[in-house]
């Protein structure tokens, strides 16, 4: 664990400051030397003997010693019987000349009732030409704050609670919650629950965690803690409505669903709320191209606009204009609208993209969460078109373009599971190889020279970027795609730029991996 080094190491440099707040150093050129400790280093130290229960040392660290400060750390420890402690320093913010904050995220284990993860900030000042942390109550945590407290309630709780595949508590502020929950409802209340409580001062309370009894059974889901915390922290800072679900490969377990799109849908909209996909459907509109009897090779117009016979003229996003011809493949990367307009016209006029959808689920029931994406037989080219680039009738969730992706990568496709042990080969959809190995280097494309190849995006990623339209101006954002063994969708609604908005957050969802 990083923090635990680190701060292992600085406990060393911690029985140096102890004394006198400096440690010996030999400056370059110099024989010997002395130099003050940096805000940087007290505060490691601090956290160094926080995590050791040494609150002798942590008392010579602190400003303005409140006098009750070891039985405010004594009390709170026995109150909550919390058995150990690990932190995890954040990056050092300078506030000026005299005074520096350090976030920090903790994770305290109580008896009998697992992990409560919090997080807080340590505040240290310059005093005397000596760096000292500046302490308050809500050190401990920011519960504290203007004489608050905390406290147990016993609640009733399910008697089963959702764990992830490795048997691990969910990451805290995960966004899964409203599909935990979901998991657990059919399970009989328990009387024996516990829900930690912030009291405020004027009596009212707030839920910090609710942990469910020690006897509950634990219910084990398809999640991985680390792709389920990648993708709640890739969308941290994000201001639009958002979400990211990542699946498995080869077997349509769940890996991740981190949702911000707000309350509607109970919570649950990256798998109940239907979106029309933009360029990301072109994954689906290639597939049906590649079967009416186009190569990834085959030479294609891409002009700024193009009019089906009789229709109404559809346009690339920005005018985009490419001269002559370019390949399949190209029109796929550059996400060019007007060639997979005119293709899909002249092609797919006798139903071969509704096919083509079917094979990738939509239409299909996948249980709880409803069908997978819908899409309706065209009955004009103007209708065809717009559905080619996924707009008209083309509607889709996060989850069900997650899958699409997914089935790219393994060549077949998979109905989502989210409790282990229930994925069957048998559900499996097999695409035609061929289409199959022509869409992986199409979506190689897209990263390596198309629309996301300027995003920091990790090698061996394979993806596709889409701008959905979705009326009164608005369009929202996404980009599909896999690399390894994860396939994702993340869609932010109202973001705009598929390429601008969607892969920065998806290049931060991978590297996090």
């Amino acid at each position: 664990m990083r923090s635990r080094a680190v701060l292992t190491l600085t406990s060393v440099v911690l029985t140096l400051i102890a004394a006198g707040l400096y440690v010996l150093v030999r400056p370059t050129g110099t024989e010997s030397g002395r130099t003050e400790a940096g805000p940087e280093e007290v505060a490691q130290a601090y956290l160094a003997a926080w995590e050791d229960s040494d609150i002798g040392a942590m008392s010579r660290l602190v400003a303005d010693l409140p006098a009750d400060f070891a039985e405010r750390h004594l009390a709170f420890s026995r109150d909550l019987d919390i058995e150990s402690l690990d932190l995890t320093p954040g990056t050092l913010k300078r506030q000026g000349e005299r005074a520096a904050e350090l976030p920090f995220q903790g994770v305290r284990r109580i008896k009998d009732l697992g992990a409560w993860p919090f997080s807080s900030t340590l505040r240290l000042i310059l005093r005397d030409g000596r760096w000292k942390v500046l302490w308050a109550p809500e050190t401990l945590h920011p519960a504290l704050k203007d004489g608050g407290r905390i406290q147990f309630r016993e609640v009733v709780a399910p008697a089963a609670e959702p764990v992830t595949r490795s048997g691990a508590r969910f990451p805290r502020d995960s966004g899964a919650e409203s599909y935990l929950g979901a998991l657990g409802a059919d399970s009989e209340p328990s009387d024996s629950g516990y829900a930690l409580e912030a009291v405020r001062a004027d009596g009212t309370a707030d839920a910090l965690m609710t942990f469910a009894p020690p006897s509950a059974e634990k219910i084990r889901t398809t999640f991985s803690r680390p792709v389920q915390a990648a993708a709640a922290r890739a969308l941290d800072g994000v201001g639009s409505p958002a979400a990211i679900v990542a699946v498995e490969p080869g077997t349509g377990e769940v890996l991740a669903v981190a949702d911000r799109l707000g309350g509607e849908l109970g919570g649950q909209s990256a798998f109940l709320g239907r979106y029309p996909p933009g360029s990301t459907f072109k994954v689906v509109t290639a597939a049906a191209l590649l079967a009416g009897g186009l190569t990834p090779d085959s030479r294609v117009s891409c002009p700024a606009t193009y009019t089906p016979p009789d229709g109404r003229p559809f346009h690339n996003a920005g005018g985009q204009a490419v001269p002559g011809t370019i390949t399949l493949t190209d029109a796929f990367a550059l996400s060019c609208n007007t060639a997979f307009v005119e293709q899909s016209v002249r092609l797919l006029s006798g139903g071969g993209l509704v096919k083509a959808a079917e094979l990738f689920g939509f239409g299909k029931s996948i249980g709880d969460q409803g069908s997978c994406g819908e899409i309706e037989p065209h009955g004009t080219a103007d209708e065809l078109a717009s559905d080619a680039i996924g707009q008209h009738s083309v509607l889709a969730s996060p989850l069900c373009m997650a899958l699409v992706a997914a089935a790219v990568q393994d060549g077949s496709w998979h109905r989502p599971v989210m409790v282990a042990g229930r994925a069957t080969r048998a559900e499996a959809v097999p695409l035609p190889q061929g289409t199959v190995t022509a869409l992986r280097a199409m979506m190689r494309a897209v990263v390596s020279s198309g629309t996301a190849s300027s995003a920091d995006l990790p090698p061996g990623t394979a993806g596709k970027t889409g701008t959905a339209q979705a009326g009164d101006g608005e369009e929202h954002a996404w980009f599909v795609g896999y690399r390894g063994k994860v396939a994702f969708a993340v869609f932010v609604k109202g973001g705009g730029s598929g390429a601008k908005t969607a892969v920065p957050i998806a290049a931060r969802f991978l590297r996090a991996l």
